[in-house]
């Protein structure tokens, strides 16, 4: 986003910063505020700053006219009602997370009821949970590429009624994963017919964008390649109602070495895809190795995928401003794993 304080004042700190290319990055990172003009106080108190630690200091006393942020979350059980997902986020410390919105091992579940959606909305309000750091995730038995027409308009049925769930809820973002051929039809028949789920599904609704997971690609399951994700979009007649989520773990057993290559995966996701079309990350490490193909989750640090990775992600500015949801196996580290993810985010290198 624009950085709009140049204002003389800031100018003038910007030309002594500038003697200092570190100082004058860092500088610039926390330069960005909502406002147009000099009049915030917090920015003020910015400009006074004569160090690296006092510009850091001065940043985490503006946090809410900070646009560069991390937003960080795990997806948090639903049980008893949407209305208790927040709560669940806020209890680890979250300002981000995820939810199934209905029963994610049924084809069919109750309607939202009015108390549950007014709860959820009041609660996502009182712990500052904001719709564009809401990342749903619909239902596992979903396939929109499915190749027997029963099963394809079976699955449509339920995406559609995931998405009108999201709209009732308020919430903007719907994750998924694309699809799977079964062995049944090819790929690109099954990549063209998740596009197509994915038309029928944002005409028949408002304001949500489907949300579309890169895969581990395990068995038949298409996603696996950053190719297959931009042959979707390509297909989609709404580009503004259309995204992607990338999984930490389904990236590195697809075969995309993260852990080696990080700037060259993604660049490469940037060239094939676009950043901008990224509109979540699910942060996991793998218990299996690289391009094994094999979908197994694990803790942080904890698997082959190391901390040095998630540290460098947590300080890059291209993932700022979407939510960051831990699916992490052992929940009862989630805290520990949100509050060290933060910490690693306001760390400064210069």
């Amino acid at each position: 986003m624009e950085r709009r304080h140049f204002d003389t004042p800031m100018t003038a700190k910007i030309l002594h910063y500038s003697e200092n290319r570190n100082l004058f990055t860092l500088f610039m990172k926390n330069a960005a505020c909502i406002f147009p003009d000099a009049a915030c106080k917090n920015c003020n108190d910015l400009l006074l700053a004569k160090d690296k630690n006092a510009i850091f200091a001065a940043n985490k006393k503006r946090n809410k006219h900070i646009i560069d942020m991390k937003y960080i979350g795990a997806h948090v059980s639903a049980s008893g009602g949407v209305e208790n997902a927040p709560v669940n986020a806020h209890a680890i410390g979250a300002n981000a997370f995820a939810l199934f919105t209905k029963n994610q091992r049924q084809w069919v579940s109750p309607p939202l009821t009015e108390k549950s959606i007014t709860l959820f909305k009041e609660r996502c309000k009182e712990y500052g949970f904001n719709p564009e750091h809401i990342l749903p995730h619909d239902s596992y038995l979903i396939n929109l590429g499915h190749p027997e027409e029963e099963g394809l308009e079976k699955s449509r049925a339920a995406f559609l009624d995931e998405m009108q769930r999201c709209e009732q809820l308020g919430l903007k973002l719907l994750n998924f994963h694309p699809g799977s051929h079964l062995n049944k039809i090819s790929p690109e028949a099954c990549l063209d017919r998740i596009a197509e789920s994915i038309n029928i599904t944002l005409a028949k609704t408002e304001g949500v964008t489907a949300v579309i997971e890169n895969t581990a690609g395990q068995g038949s399951n298409m996603g696996f390649s950053f190719y297959h994700l931009r042959h979707i979009i390509d297909r989609v007649e709404d580009k503004s109602r259309v995204g992607i989520c990338i999984d930490t773990c389904h990236t590195f057993t697809a075969g995309y070495n993260l852990v080696e290559e990080y700037d060259k995966v993604w660049d490469e996701l940037n060239e094939v895809v676009g950043l901008d079309y990224l509109r979540g990350i699910h942060l996991n490490d793998s218990k299996k190795p690289l391009a094994s193909h094999v979908d197994r989750h694990d803790s942080l640090g904890k698997g082959l995928i190391n901390q040095t990775f998630f540290s460098r992600l947590m300080r890059d500015p291209r993932f700022n401003n979407i939510p960051i949801i831990l699916e992490t196996p052992d929940e009862s580290l989630w805290a520990e794993e949100i509050a060290w993810l933060r910490t690693e985010s306001e760390t400064v290198n210069v």
